[in-house]
């Protein structure tokens, strides 16, 4: 279980942000310097230096979007003058990818975060620049909308669907709710989304209809759905039948079972529910009311976020790194595992650091939003996923997760991509992997490690969507 600590606070953290910031930059400039782009997106580092996987093409919006961070947090010239160039020579063909579900990963990541920028005045502003990144977000979200699968509602005459995963029409992944956000983003924007014969298609129906449906699907709540159900635990994968709408089964590409839980994909939904709360405050009442109004979407999101940070939580070592999967078969042989801190050593089973980085960002997001909402039972549990947050990010700014050696270009060390496929490098002499790193895993610590940074700067706070809508003047 995660242990909380009371007393830690932001600013205990600033000398290790300070160290963080000084390393990251030296990992941009090692990868910058020693990867050759021709082989395509970095994916993950085996020995230690990044190579690719062709799976699909999700990574390359990390490692460019990772250049924009560092300068948003260290205003070092060059690394946005890197992510600009990159990302305006590099990303055009992420934008109209028709067959990824990875649009809020790739696309919000760079033009997202460049826009952001400009808006808040810490780049020169320039209208054809800030068209540019506006048109790519637009229509990025609406390429991301149109993979669409409607399924079955449980409220007759109630629309439901979800953007559905590279495996088919028939897949709901729940690491897609962070590519709600692309949707939400091109609505915001005020893009008109088309289809056959010039219908409108909304934006934001859909990305709310989404993130409905992993909510209804792919999180569980403890009612006795199959015997597996628990309180927040998750399914990476929820099948349905396309012919009639029907949900069949839980499933899972990337963890042990689809009824163990997979971590990368609890914390997915523990960063997309928390994110996405905080975004309606950007949406107005009357938006709103059409799609299920204000204070049932907020009480569908929030449910699905406290239960799956109350997992996380229950079910993570003490110093909030988790094992790969909650139901690996080779648990049991670590003993007391959740009682004590994680060891990515251990000859068993694999951590994976890069879902404590995800996560680490949802247990702050949640723990704030509800810090604000200043309703004492609110408050209270704020406070213990705030505190929670805190203890992981702590952690991942320390040796052995962060990396120190100068030669090795990840910068968060034991993060996993595809156990079950053994797709992760495995030092001699051992028998499970550890010691690497990966894209998304190093973005998101960067990302988490941005987040905190600017509360402790009492700078604006940090959304996805406040490169279009003032923290300020949210509702």
């Amino acid at each position: 279980m995660v242990q909380l600590n009371s007393s830690r606070t932001p600013a205990n953290l600033s000398t290790k942000l300070r160290q963080f910031w000084d390393i990251s930059a030296q990992k941009i400039n090692l990868i910058e310097q020693g990867y050759d782009p021709g082989k395509g997106s970095p994916v993950f580092t085996i020995q230690g230096r990044y190579t690719t996987r062709g799976w699909t093409e999700w990574t390359q919006g990390f490692q460019y979007g990772s250049t924009i961070l560092q300068f948003d947090a260290t205003d070092a010239p060059e690394f946005l003058t890197a992510g600009r160039q990159k990302t305006l020579t590099a990303m055009a063909p992420h934008i109209s990818h028709v067959g990824v579900h990875d649009h809020g990963f790739n696309n919000v990541s760079t033009y997202g975060n460049l826009l952001r920028l400009m808006n808040e005045g810490r780049i020169p502003f320039n209208e054809w620049e800030k068209n540019t990144y506006e048109l790519a977000l637009k229509i990025s979200g609406a390429v991301q909308a149109n993979r669409w699968t409607t399924i079955k509602s449980t409220s007759a005459g109630t629309p439901a669907g979800f953007i559905h995963s590279f495996n088919g029409p028939h897949s709901l992944f729940v690491d897609t709710i962070r590519s709600c956000r692309s949707l939400v983003v091109s609505h915001l924007l005020g893009h008109t989304f088309q289809g056959e014969g010039d219908r409108v298609i909304n934006l934001l129906e859909r990305a709310l209809l989404h993130i409905r449906a992993t909510a209804d699907y792919a999180v569980y709540y403890g009612e006795g759905r199959d015997s597996y159900d628990v309180w927040g635990r998750t399914a990476h994968e929820s099948i349905f039948n396309v012919t009639d709408g029907n949900y069949r089964c839980p499933n899972s590409q990337q963890g042990y079972t689809g009824f163990s839980t997979w971590t990368r994909g609890l914390a997915w939904a523990m960063c997309g529910f928390a994110e996405e709360l905080e975004a309606l405050s950007a949406i107005s009442d009357d938006e709103l009311a059409p799609l299920g109004g204000r204070d049932a979407l907020e009480a569908m999101m929030s449910r699905a976020a406290r239960a799956t940070c109350d997992f996380y939580i229950d079910n993570t070592p003490t110093d909030g790194v988790p094992y790969w999967d909650t139901g690996a078969p080779n648990l049991h042989k670590l003993g007391d595992y959740l009682n004590q801190p994680a060891n990515p050593y251990n000859e068993y089973e694999p951590v994976d650091s890069s879902a404590a980085a995800i996560a680490a960002q949802g247990l702050l997001r949640l723990g704030n939003y509800l810090i604000s909402k200043a309703q004492p039972v609110d408050v209270e549990a704020g406070q213990r996923y705030w505190q929670a947050g805190l203890t992981v990010l702590d952690t991942l700014l320390s040796e052995p997760y962060l990396s120190t050696d100068p030669a090795h270009q990840g910068l968060l060390l034991h993060s996993v991509y595809h156990r079950p496929n053994g797709w992760d490098y495995v030092p001699d002499g051992r028998s499970v992997p550890c010691g690497e790193s990966s894209m998304w895993g190093d973005y998101h610590l960067r990302e988490v490690a941005l987040y905190l940074q600017r509360i402790i700067d009492n700078a604006p706070y940090y959304t996805f969507f406040s490169q279009i809508v003032n923290h300020e003047q949210l509702v």
